[in-house]
């Protein structure tokens, strides 16, 4: 299953990393489209609540299936990545003449999720849990440490995103567009239609308003010569942070 940790180490190119986004998320999509047909969907529960693998005949009986269809479903499954295939013989014996190995299913690993709106509650506890563990054995004060969390999570996300002949306002659409911010320009500014946080937002906006602002800043850093700036600017319906054009200062003397 491809992680966010590759997604950001391992891409070079706006293309190629928009592909890979892509490609988790249709995987996504497809693995959750195929629980919608019931006989898949019964199978999959009877599956993931037994402790122990299940076969092709051990599923039939227990849902008064025909063989074929049941092995047609949970092959399904197991190609959505939703069971995992093992092999075992249950007769206790091996060897010459103990016979093949049956083929048996046990729930995946993989964790499947679908967000709509898109929402990323997994990174903002990760960056808390890291800030909160930094605090402690350092005596900083965890807000401090988040802050300096984010931003360094925001310029990998950057730096990720970045291409050599787009690292502008295009590479910033795009790099915030595929972590589900859905920008949208007005004008010189880019206002975010989603928070990728917002039930944290609801109880705790300082603190994970701060971090996203910080997120944002980071992202904005990695990417290069974005002209950009980030800033709180809270409004309903649209995302904490606003991203304008930097304002150039006055002339020196």
């Amino acid at each position: 299953m491809l992680t966010l940790e590759f997604l950001v180490h391992s891409v070079n190119t706006n293309w190629f990393y928009n592909r890979l986004v892509d490609q988790l998320r249709n995987e996504h999509l497809s693995a959750v489209a195929a629980l919608d047909e019931p006989t898949r969907r019964r199978l999959y529960y009877l599956v993931a609540h037994h402790r122990e693998p299940v076969s092709r005949d051990e599923a039939a009986a227990a849902l008064g299936l025909p063989r074929q269809t049941a092995a047609f479903h949970l092959d399904r499954l197991a190609k959505e990545g939703l069971l995992d295939v093992v092999y075992e013989r249950r007769t206790g014996r091996s060897g010459p003449g103990a016979g093949r190995p049956a083929k048996l299913y046990r729930r995946s690993r993989n964790q499947i999720s679908v967000s709509l709106p898109e929402r990323h509650y997994d990174l903002a506890g990760r960056l808390l849990v890291q800030a909160m563990e930094e605090a402690e054995r350092s005596g900083e004060s965890p807000r401090v440490v988040l802050s300096r969390r984010a931003h360094q999570f925001g310029e990998q996300l950057g730096a990720a995103a970045r291409s050599a002949d787009d690292h502008g306002v295009g590479a910033v659409l795009a790099a915030l567009a595929e972590h589900g911010f859905e920008p949208r320009r007005d004008g010189d500014a880019v206002l975010l239609l989603n928070c990728p946080f917002h039930a944290l937002v609801q109880e705790h906006p300082e603190m994970v308003c701060g971090m996203n602002l910080r997120l944002l800043d980071g992202l904005l850093d990695g990417i290069g010569q974005t002209g950009l700036c980030a800033r709180l600017a809270p409004a309903d319906g649209y995302c904490c942070v606003r991203l304008e054009e930097k304002k150039q200062g006055p002339p020196r003397s």
